[in-house]
């Protein structure tokens, strides 16, 4: 599978403009088989979803149906969204036949206040694709191991986020570790450009194997476009051949 990872700059709370610089970059690439943008790819991460969110069937999720149909791809990314009067940080995971898959991000950052303004979702999402099993994650999660810990139903992560330059290590670090310790493919999105509140300069985008190695990395500090092939048969193999999950600690998932 083909996959391709869209390092943004985000213009703060500008949807409009931020759907047509992603279109332009879409536009622009070959044929792939799964777009990933980062975390709240429309606004940045807002933490004033009364301003910003979107109804769950609105624009965005329109435009990305729309995108996924035009370009025969599935595309995936998250957005501020409202529904039952509760706000989601929620990745959409939508394929070409203008079905979608959702999840609503489980760990908050309670560091900046997220937890405050947006509900956490309480759902471990896994969606088929090209013949992969992904698992959705977003951002903060990525910190929480047992949360994504792998009992044989996925072949790939997603991360999409807003990571800041401060704490790029720990993203780089950590992203490698999910990649080993699962043996699963790691697609890991971040955004670039600056917030009121942050900088995005480390880049940090990457497409990682289950060595840990990468296969494609992002510039630091400019918008780019990363792309890579994974290989199920290759993954597989490996897992045949070096079975560690066999051996892994049992517990009991707290949902």
């Amino acid at each position: 599978m083909n996959i391709t990872l869209l390092q943004t700059d985000i213009k703060w709370a500008d949807p409009v403009y931020n759907r047509d610089r992603v279109h332009q970059l879409i536009d622009s690439l070959k044929q792939t088989d799964l777009i990933i943008l980062p975390e709240m790819f429309t606004t940045g991460f807002c933490l004033n979803p009364k301003e910003i969110a979107e109804e769950a069937n609105a624009e965005t999720l329109q435009w990305m149906r729309s995108i996924a149909k035009d370009k025969d791809v599935a595309i995936a990314g998250s957005v501020a969204t409202k529904e039952n009067g509760k706000y989601y940080n929620r990745l959409y995971f939508v394929k070409p036949d203008g079905s979608y898959s959702t999840y609503n991000k489980r760990h908050l950052f309670s560091y900046g206040g997220e937890d405050k303004e947006y509900t956490a979702g309480n759902e471990k999402v896994v969606v088929e694709h090209e013949g992969f099993r992904i698992l959705l994650q977003i951002c903060y999660d990525l910190r929480f191991p047992v949360f994504a810990r792998n009992t044989g139903n996925y072949d790939m992560i997603v991360y999409v986020a807003n990571w800041p330059t401060t704490r790029i290590e720990a993203w780089n670090t950590l992203l490698r570790a999910r990649a080993i310790e699962n043996q699963c493919y790691v697609a890991a999105v971040n955004r670039t450009g600056e917030d009121p509140t942050c900088k995005y300069s480390g880049g940090g985008t990457v497409l990682i194997d289950y060595y840990g190695k990468t296969i494609a990395t992002s510039e630091p500090d400019k918008e780019d476009i990363v792309t890579g092939n994974i290989d199920i048969k290759l993954l597989n193999d490996f897992r045949k051949k070096f079975p560690a999950l066999n051996d892994a600690d049992q517990f009991r998932m707290i949902i």
